[in-house]
């Protein structure tokens, strides 16, 4: 299993392939996202790792390095424990004095929205090959979102697009 490979083929195939999110084609063809494998087994040393890669995004030139994805693949396989941690990795932006300069975005292989069933298509939105949490710059979430015009109707587009797709279309991005 290579995990980074796995999560690099998500990146280019889902998130920029379908366009789930409009801001990530540039940082990646400008090479600007740190990608990092955590060799962590249990939250306490997946939270070591996240918060020295807090740290170094916060302290990282932006030309050089926009945003990080940390790839997790031995710990919190089990979603509602990912989630769960999701507020120990808030706090830990709280406590490093980084909350309103960086933020953390999930993804999971089983991941759910509220109100949803396990099978619906639209979880693919935040569905990734493996645990991963996704450091980014507050401004720059804030320029990306300026720069386009219907930015608050991302959520809904990707939802029709996944609709769209369908399960089988969704699994044929994936075929190597």
């Amino acid at each position: 299993m290579d995990a980074i490979a796995d999560t690099r083929h998500w990146l280019e195939a889902a998130v920029i392939g379908l366009n789930l999110c409009p801001f990530a084609r540039a940082v990646h063809a400008n090479g600007q996202i740190r990608w990092v494998l955590s060799d962590a087994r249990d939250p306490a040393a997946l939270l070591a790792d996240l918060v020295h890669e807090l740290q170094l995004l916060a302290a990282a030139d932006a030309q050089e390095v926009e945003t990080t994805l940390l790839v997790h693949p031995q710990v919190l396989g089990d979603f509602l424990d990912f989630n769960d941690f999701l507020d120990v990795a808030d706090a830990a932006l709280v406590d490093l004095g980084l909350d309103g300069t960086l933020q953390i975005a999930s993804f999971h292989p089983q991941y759910q929205f509220a109100d949803s069933q396990p099978d619906d298509i639209t979880n693919q939105t935040n569905r990734s090959p493996h645990p991963t949490l996704h450091l980014l710059r507050e401004a720059s979430i804030e320029r990306a979102v300026a720069s386009v015009p219907d930015a608050a109707d991302i959520y809904e587009r990707n939802m029709q697009t996944l609709q769209r797709l369908g399960p089988a279309g969704w699994q044929a991005l994936f075929k190597r």
